[in-house]
């Protein structure tokens, strides 16, 4: 009996070991990812890890869960989160439902999966949410536009294994759907072509838009037997979630037709508004304290368009293969040599950050926090170069050191002379400055600008000669790798383009996020290139260098598929300027009415493998790397002058 009793207090003692890690990495988790402590003393709110939109925890269960300690005054529910806040009306009700809970399994009701919730108390938190934005000009949903007979009766209609009446026009059964349409003024022109597809739960539709010379402007689709959330994203990176509840018609024209992609993300749930029950007409607004998550029914959608007889000739060339072809402008191509390398860095560099230089340093103002710890390291009175400074945001970072900055763009100079920080323009292959002047140099998201092996090693040589003997160089470059170690980089992760709103929770203060600094936003011989290319072979990076091959251009928030490419940046706040580095292709900034056009540039990237920036580095005999380290899609080096 003694024996079994002292098994069981082992276990449990165990159990309460590993509940007690679980908290732990949870209070990390928060930290890092929204800046908010966890308390070390009892309050009335508390963060529950694991019952998060995030990973299946609905709104409905959660409060069925937590409200058997007491009177629940707020749920928060971040979106994507695999956490969520709640606060009770007494710590005392807190404590409870602390004790209660915590290393607690419980089964998600939607899937059948059992999950072990962790708590921790937190004091007060600011979770920052979209606030309402308006659906995309030119579409609009109708609710219930048929009854829920009718949608029976057309679902009946259907023949999935024969397939052909869908297929070659329109079933009797939607006419008297589609003369009602017209009738009210739904849609203007009857159209003459039906596509009827069925998807089941975690069925998707990718991003797209309906082919501009094959349809003509107007599109209408019928949603049948279960609402669903669609997606919609404009090229500048705005994105819009709409519901689409059972037995609407979505209706897209103009802007929302031709130039908005939709899509449906594949998933068995949506997250949706849990005030309307997943039958609000409009935009899914991000609010933590009304989501919830929706479970996806088998969905039947009848999209109805007009074949087009002539080419199409809407405002939006950018995206329409009736405009493109030999209007198109020609595509760079990789450069052979230094004064082709120079070319295109001139054209596709230079010149467009004097073009953007207004709009980069608006997207450009908060320092990353690595960066940051690098300067405050250094010894008090150091001088300090910061090579591409850009808008100068590191150069007042640390008030004890001496620090000057240069760029190549005056624009961006002229920006840190507003800003009464010392800055000069200059190239980074040639820096006017004496060797061995400085203590620490920076170079921030400039090296990747380069087009050749042998320009990004001059760039690093031109560093290693401003610094004394044991001075210290921090260089980030974009890496290849923007998922690493099974994490997204920011880069990836959509961000939300409307302006936020704050819902308070009295529940540390939330942080600000990482940085912005997001791109969207001497020659050698040949033999020290190709040793390069070798070493960095060796560490598991496979580097190949172009061979007479026009420079992809790059689409913005994805995965890399070439080293070097074009990636664009899509100016905001402004008509375009005459220079020969802008794209063809103009976007409406605001509604098709404004006629406001906004162009499109496109920067060279060359983006590293894990282990280049490293090798590039250690074939300089002058420095030895003390540390590498990658940082939210960087990889980054700090060197020492030996």
């Amino acid at each position: 009996m003694e024996l079994v009793t002292r098994k069981d207090h082992l276990k449990v003692q165990k159990m309460k070991k590993k509940v007690l890690r679980k908290q732990v990495r949870a209070q990390h988790t928060l930290m890092r990812h929204e800046g908010i402590e966890c308390s070390s003393h009892a309050t009335q709110s508390l963060v529950i890890a694991n019952a998060g939109l995030g990973n299946g925890m609905s709104r409905h269960q959660l409060f069925r869960i937590v409200e058997e300690y007491g009177l629940v005054e707020t749920i928060l529910m971040p979106p994507s989160k695999p956490y969520s806040f709640v606060k009770y009306g007494t710590t005392e009700e807190a404590k409870k439902a602390f004790d209660a809970l915590n290393g607690k399994e419980v089964t998600l009701e939607d899937c059948g999966q059992n999950i072990v919730l962790y708590i921790n108390f937190v004091e007060k938190v600011f979770w920052k949410n979209a606030v309402p934005t308006s659906l995309p000009p030119g579409l609009k949903v109708i609710e219930k536009i048929i009854s829920p007979e009718e949608e029976r009766r057309i679902l009946e209609s259907i023949d999935w294994i024969g397939g052909e009446d869908t297929q070659n026009g329109l079933p009797e059964i939607c006419d008297p759907f589609l003369e009602k349409c017209l009738k009210q003024g739904y849609i203007k022109h009857k159209p003459d072509q039906l596509t009827v597809n069925q998807y089941e739960p975690g069925q998707g539709i990718p991003p797209h838009i309906d082919t501009h010379s094959a349809f003509e402007d107007e599109i209408i689709s019928l949603s049948l037997g279960s609402e669903i959330v669609m997606d919609f994203k404009h090229p500048h990176g705005h994105t819009v979630a709409i519901m689409l509840p059972r037995c609407s018609l979505l209706v897209m024209a103009g802007e929302s037709r031709y130039l908005w992609t939709h899509g449906i993300t594949p998933r068995k749930y949506d997250v949706i508004q849990a005030s309307e029950l997943g039958q609000k007409v409009g935009t899914i607004t991000a609010d933590a304290g009304d989501l919830t998550l929706n479970r996806r029914e088998t969905r039947t959608s009848f999209t109805f368009r007009k074949v087009r007889r002539s080419p199409c000739n809407c405002i939006y060339p950018s995206v329409c293969d009736s405009q493109k072809g030999p209007q198109s402008r020609v595509q760079p191509s990789f450069p052979h040599n230094e004064m082709e390398a120079s070319e295109l860095e001139q054209e596709y560099v230079h010149k467009v950050y004097e073009e953007i230089a207004t709009h980069f340093s608006s997207t450009r103002h908060s320092p990353w926090p690595r960066i940051v710890e690098f300067l405050r390291s250094l010894p008090k009175g150091s001088i300090v170069a910061d090579v591409g400074c850009g808008n100068g945001k590191y150069l007042g970072i640390n008030e004890d050191l001496y620090m000057v900055g240069c760029d190549r763009s005056k624009n961006l100079v002229d920006i840190c002379g507003e800003k009464n920080l010392e800055a000069f323009v200059c190239d980074a292959l040639s820096v006017p400055m004496r060797s061995g002047s400085c203590d620490a140099c920076i170079s921030i998201a400039v090296i990747h600008h380069f087009s050749t092996a042998e320009r990004r090693l001059a760039t690093i040589r031109e560093l290693a000669r401003l610094l004394r003997p044991g001075g210290t160089a921090l260089i980030y470059v974009w890496a290849m790798e923007q998922e690493y170690k099974n994490q997204k980089s920011k880069y990836l992760k959509e961000k939300n383009g409307s302006k936020d709103k704050e819902e308070e929770i009295n529940t540390g203060t939330a942080q600000r996020p990482l940085s912005d600094e997001l791109p969207d936003g001497s020659s050698q011989d040949s033999l020290c290139s190709d040793r390069l290319l070798s070493d960095a072979k060796g560490k598991g990076c496979d580097v190949k260098p172009i061979a007479d091959s026009t420079l992809p251009i790059h689409t913005n928030r994805t995965s890399f598929h070439s080293q070097d490419l074009l990636v664009p940046w899509h100016l905001k706040g402004g008509s375009k300027k005459k220079g020969e580095s802008t794209d063809t292709g103009l976007f409406p900034v605001g509604s098709k009415e404004s006629q406001e056009l906004s162009p499109v540039f496109h920067r060279y990237y060359h983006v590293f493998c894990e282990g280049e920036l490293e090798a590039v580095c250690r074939s300089l005999d002058c420095v030895k790397v003390q540390r590498s380290y990658y940082d939210q899609g960087n990889w980054c080096v700090v060197l020492e002058k030996l």
